[in-house]
């Protein structure tokens, strides 16, 4: 048998080059597999923690049901009706002539006016319960069509405001809870006043 030995080519890099080339290529390949693995279990901490605060963000309670949802509602209108009618300013004594009128005369619509205000807060306050006005406004929402003719002045809608606070008070709301409910009815205030600005 013989043997056939054969020259390396001078145009072709040495087996030792070839060696070297090979060692850095598999040294650099690890280098960047260990870089994007780094980046990958960054990428998924932040992932994780942030599943925490959208699993907390979900499951935020409405404010109609950290209000104790409609009885605890209901309570709250009914202390706030019965109180509005007996305000020096809003109520029976009012120097507002349609006020007073109201609350000596129309009494006998207490009830089913404490029954509407509880639909509307409930809904307000994105409860399960839909609110359906008498005397529709803009928005299905609006209460200007059955304020109008009340022609209620800017402060005698902050009396009116006042009342409620006063109302949430006394069935213990808590602040956040009183905030927003007042806030809530604050955003209609236009709405409740605009009798009174066009007389």
């Amino acid at each position: 048998m013989s043997l056939t030995y054969v020259r390396w080519r001078k145009d072709l890099p040495s087996p030792y080059m070839l060696s070297f080339f090979a060692r850095r290529t598999c040294g650099a390949m690890i280098h960047i597999k260990e870089f994007f693995m780094k980046k990958l279990i960054a990428i998924l901490s932040l992932f994780a923690m942030a599943l925490p605060l959208q699993a907390a963000a979900q499951t935020e309670k409405s404010l109609y049901e950290r209000l104790g949802g409609v009885f605890a509602i209901a309570a709250v209108v009914d202390h706030f009706s019965d109180a509005v009618v007996q305000n020096p300013i809003v109520g029976k004594t009012s120097k507002n002539p349609a006020l007073r009128k109201w609350h000596t005369e129309n009494l006998d619509r207490l009830p089913g006016l404490k029954f509407m205000r509880t639909l509307w807060v409930c809904e307000v306050t994105g409860g399960p319960f839909k609110f359906s006005p008498t005397k529709p406004g803009k928005t299905h929402l609006g209460l200007e069509a059955a304020h109008r003719d009340l022609k209620i002045s800017p402060e005698e809608f902050d009396e009116v405001a006042a009342e409620l606070g006063r109302s949430l008070d006394f069935a213990k709301v808590p602040p956040r809870e009183k905030g927003e409910v007042l806030a809530a009815f604050a955003a209609h205030k236009n709405e409740v006043t605009a009798g009174y600005k066009t007389k």
